[in-house]
């Protein structure tokens, strides 16, 4: 509140920025326009208070008439019109002559008035003002507004929390060259879009090219009874080892999704590669110094004989080369259908066989070839393949003998895989998924958000509450698949992915804000991801952990575990346990034999690729009772329960497969997966398991 003798203004502060629409963004302007006209104290010549005393005979008489009114008052009355400004020198002894009458607002209360002898000897506070139009916005007037806040909303070409520029220095001009090309292309996302460019309307060309040379399919009119599917394009971009654009690619795809099961498909099952995998070919490339090659599979799913009778609508973009009532009637399989990935594998994985390579039993998406002590492995994501090993041999001739069955694309050094960025140096080997996120954070509208230290909260305790506002059920749900995805490279966020993804069925405003916290955490770690060193050694190493009666909904405790292969954080699982646990040692008992389930596949793989255990396996665990329990014959009513999982661990540590060692909870890792922890404790952890920058933990040349 400032009061000057005869003006009352009241600062007040708005907390809607010029962003808001609707009465909130009114209230704001109008209010601004009454600050436009009140002047500052301190901008006012002495001259404009003469009229203020000519006329003082005549204020006196109208506040004795209307008493309960102020002279001037901001909030109430319009702005005044303006008035002839009087040239008469104003004395401070008229001022101190002149009676003032002034209503404090805040209390109603009119001041007693005061003669010249009464404030004599006190100080002047303020000054009277006229008020005129010719007064413009004093400075600082916008004191106690607070400055803008984040809106989803709100586009704005600055931030006041900008992404750090990522620094390039440690990399090879090839690493730079292929991250500047991977973060510029716009990619359409219809076809009216897409004809528009001449590389993408050729890419469409050379598609339909491909599918009448293929002989996918014959023009004919839609038999009665029968209903044809539908089919849209699909765009990306191929990019070559150093960076620069490959090829435009355009797809056709059927809407497979309106097939009806036993009509025009029957089986669909056709398995594709666990992560967990191809992050152990990571470790082991990093460990042995094997190069990591990319091929790509030119429409990998027309090679594939369609058994069944279906038909397609025209494609988009193309009609005008079909007549009225003409369809499609498929002869081969398409992108889309659900009968075409397991089609098409089926043909992959007997063409492999015939070049005399095994289908592995630990993943059935790895093919491997030993030649004494020379491997040759091999992975394949639908159309997809990373090919590495010590055998440069059999690497070039598997090369020749797929581009010669298949047409096939050598993309060179692996690069980019499955939305996957991988980053090589002498230091080791680096994945992450920076454009992912960035696109996540455009897509949400949060790239000027605020970014937060942690995932979520410490004791979040995120629950149902009944009543509660619920929230954008489809967008939640696409949010939160998003981050299970980028949980593939990103285990700092496993267990808070974990717990936003218990609430899909009904998720609530708070736990929307949980999702969107964990989306302001990746905006401050858009390049972090993990790191695979030499370490030269292939041991398998494992953290396990539980948190007992952790959720305060049901009591049920979440356990989680990370495995290490060569020193290299490989997999890693938080998941909430299917009963109630009624102690902790239970808790991290259950924890410890899901732990040792994905220890021992680990242990299988890597016997099939060449690398047997010859030691026990460790397995840290930070609760002694349940180490007890596990080595020591002991029966009781407490540990009936869970006899199976005690027999399962017993039986590998007298086998000397595995090993329980004690560790101290401030050394357990795997404390990440099962609580929400504070960021010094947070921070700890992911320095000891590599996860950060590129740029600090990589040097040299790539």
């Amino acid at each position: 509140m400032y009061t000057t003798m005869n003006c009352d203004f009241l600062e007040t502060e708005f907390f809607y920025t010029s962003q808001i629409s609707g009465q909130r963004e009114k209230e704001y302007n109008d209010t601004l326009t009454w600050l436009k006209w009140v002047p500052s104290s301190e901008e006012v010549n002495h001259s404009n208070y003469q009229e203020e005393v000519n006329h003082s005979t005549q204020d006196e008489s109208l506040a004795s008439e209307q008493s309960e009114e102020p002279t001037i008052s901001v909030m109430d009355h319009d702005p005044p019109s303006p008035t002839p400004e009087v040239s008469t020198p104003q004395t401070h002894e008229n001022i101190l002559n002149t009676k003032s009458h002034i209503d404090i607002s805040t209390n109603n209360e009119i001041v007693e008035e005061q003669t010249v002898q009464e404030i004599q000897n006190e100080p002047i506070q303020d000054e009277v003002i006229q008020t005129t139009e010719k007064y413009v916005l004093p400075p600082r007037t916008n004191r106690g507004i607070p400055p803008k806040r984040y809106s989803p909303e709100r586009q704005t070409g600055s931030s006041r929390y900008p992404i750090a520029n990522i620094a390039k220095g440690n990399l090879s001009k090839e690493v730079k060259a292929f991250a500047n090309a991977v973060y510029d292309e716009q990619i359409p996302n219809s076809v009216e879009q897409a004809l528009k460019s001449k590389n993408w309307k050729n890419a469409m060309e050379t598609e339909m090219g491909a599918l009448m040379r293929n002989d996918t399919w014959e023009k004919c009119a839609l038999p009665l009874g029968k209903k044809p599917v539908g089919c849209r394009w699909l765009f990306s971009i191929k990019h070559k080892p150093d960076g620069t654009i490959g090829r435009y690619k355009a797809r056709l795809v059927a809407k497979g999704y309106s097939q009806t099961y036993g009509i025009d498909y029957s089986e669909t099952f056709s398995p594709v590669a666990k992560m967990d995998t191809i992050r152990v070919l990571f470790s082991i490339a990093a460990n042995k110094g094997w190069p990591l090659h990319q091929l790509d599979v030119t429409n990998a799913f027309l090679r594939g004989e369609l058994k069944e009778e279906v038909y397609m609508e025209a494609p988009p973009g193309v009609v005008e080369n079909f007549k009225p009532g003409e369809v499609c009637r498929l002869k081969k399989t398409l992108y889309g259908l659900k009968q075409s990935p397991r089609a098409w594998f089926g043909k992959f994985t007997l063409a492999m066989k015939g070049y005399g390579f095994q289908q592995s039993n630990s993943d059935h998406t790895l093919f491997l070839k030993r030649r004494g002590k020379l491997i040759t492995c091999l992975i394949i994501y639908v159309d997809d393949m990373i090919i590495t090993g010590n055998d440069e041999e059999e690497m070039k001739k598997l090369k020749a003998s797929l581009s010669k069955e298949f047409e096939m694309k050598d993309l060179g050094r692996l690069k980019y895989f499955l939305g996957i960025e991988v980053l090589r140096s002498k230091k080791g080997i680096f994945i992450c998924q920076q454009k992912y996120i960035l696109d996540l954070l455009a897509e949400t509208g949060m790239i000027d958000c605020k970014p937060a230290t942690t995932p979520m909260m410490v004791n979040h305790k995120l629950c149902m509450v009944e009543n509660a506002e619920l929230a954008d059920k489809e967008r939640y749900q696409r949010l939160v698949g998003k981050l299970i995805y980028l949980s593939h490279t990103r285990p700092d966020i496993a267990y808070a992915v974990g717990v936003v993804s218990q609430f899909m069925h009904q998720p609530q405003v708070s736990h929307m804000e949980a999702v969107l916290r964990i989306i302001r955490y990746l905006k401050g770690t858009t390049s972090h991801g993990v790191l695979f060193q030499p370490n030269k050694h292939l041991k398998i190493q494992a953290y396990t952990d539980a948190d007992w009666a952790g959720d305060k909904g049901d009591r049920r405790s979440t356990s989680g575990y990370f495995t290490l292969v060569g020193g290299n954080l490989v997999t890693w699982r938080s998941k909430k346990q299917k009963v109630v646990a009624l102690s902790s040692a239970e808790a991290e008992f259950q924890g410890i034999a899901r732990g040792l389930a994905e220890v021992l596949w680990i242990r299988k793989l890597l016997t099939e690729i060449g690398f047997p255990q010859t030691e026990a396996i460790k397995i840290m665990c930070d609760n002694k009772a349940a180490i007890q329990i596990s080595e020591n014959p002991v029966q009781h009513d407490r540990t009936k329960h869970v006899e199976v999982d005690r027999h399962f661990i017993k039986e590998k540590i007298e086998a000397k497969i595995i090993e329980l060692p004690f560790v101290r909870s401030e050394d357990q890792l795997a404390d990440i997966l099962t609580k929400a922890v504070n960021e010094r404790i947070f921070s700890v952890c992911l320095d000891k398991l590599r996860i950060g920058n590129p740029t600090t933990q990589l040097e040299g040349e790539c």
